[in-house]
């Protein structure tokens, strides 16, 4: 015992199972799902589609209720939505078309009661440099690429100044290379702020990459496969094999062992 001080989680997930209705079913979408975010982690959710990873990332925003189990931020339970969680989705269109950039990311600011005035344009145009956009702050989203919107989205969600940023699959829409740059963007504002990330992917090089830890959900209904550690690069560990390789052999060993059972 060094008498050093365990840090509290910022966001703990205990046992959650989350189901929703269709209009012929009661899908399970987890089930009974446990982990810990603590300030400054940049934590991943990875796994195949259809898993719960985005329904996840809605019940951690407030906008689901668990079925069984508690979320909490701080240690309150999460009951509804606030601006202490703030999204950035995969979609373009999540800017509003009619305003620009600074006040795309203002918008957030004043409509939230944050700031207003001087004072919301000021943060605004702080984070629009953040993510090299100054030059175009009074454009409007149809004069942006792809990746230059996912920057407004992250400015805006970065001046909210929220306990955790929600990314739901955010570079998903990309092409290769701007979905490279813009991870690596992602990385250098984390090293410049240090904000903590719920980052939700399918991809096993993004969650290497963007991850320091990575939690594994198996298939529907998604339930923790277990948790890995990332520096943010592909190396070889103690077994001799990619960290990937371990991820992709974890995620997938139940279905391999199926495929190669022999059978009747």
């Amino acid at each position: 015992m060094n008498g050093r001080a365990v840090p509290a989680p910022l966001l703990e997930v205990k046992g959650v199972t989350l189901q929703y209705k269709t209009k012929e079913h009661l899908v399970t979408a987890t089930y009974r799902v446990d982990f810990e975010i603590y300030k400054s982690d940049r934590f991943v959710i990875l796994g195949p589609s259809g898993c719960g990873k985005s329904t996840l990332l809605k019940a951690v925003g407030g906008y689901l209720q668990p079925t069984e189990g508690s979320m909490s931020l701080n240690g309150e339970i999460i009951r509804k939505p606030g601006s202490d969680r703030v999204f950035v989705f995969q979609e373009f269109d999540q800017l509003l078309p009619w305003k620009t950039v600074r006040q795309n990311v203002m918008f957030a600011l004043t409509s939230s009661g944050k700031l207003s005035g001087k004072a919301a344009e000021d943060k605004a145009m702080q984070y629009i440099e953040k993510v090299k956009l100054t030059k175009f702050a009074d454009n409007f989203p149809h004069m942006l690429s792809g990746g230059m919107k996912q920057r407004v989205a992250i400015a805006r969600g970065m001046a909210m100044e929220p306990e955790v940023l929600l990314m739901d699959e955010p570079f998903a829409a990309l092409d290769a290379l701007t979905r490279r740059k813009m991870q690596e963007e992602l990385l250098q504002l984390w090293d410049d702020t240090h904000f903590t990330v719920l980052f939700v992917t399918h991809s096993i090089p993004e969650a290497v990459l963007i991850g320091n830890r990575i939690l594994l959900m198996t298939p529907h209904p998604g339930q923790v496969k277990g948790e890995l550690n990332s520096d943010g690069k592909d190396n070889v560990g103690a077994d001799g094999r990619k960290l990937s390789d371990r991820i992709h052999d974890m995620l997938f060993a139940d279905q391999i062992e199926e495929e190669a059972a022999p059978h009747g």
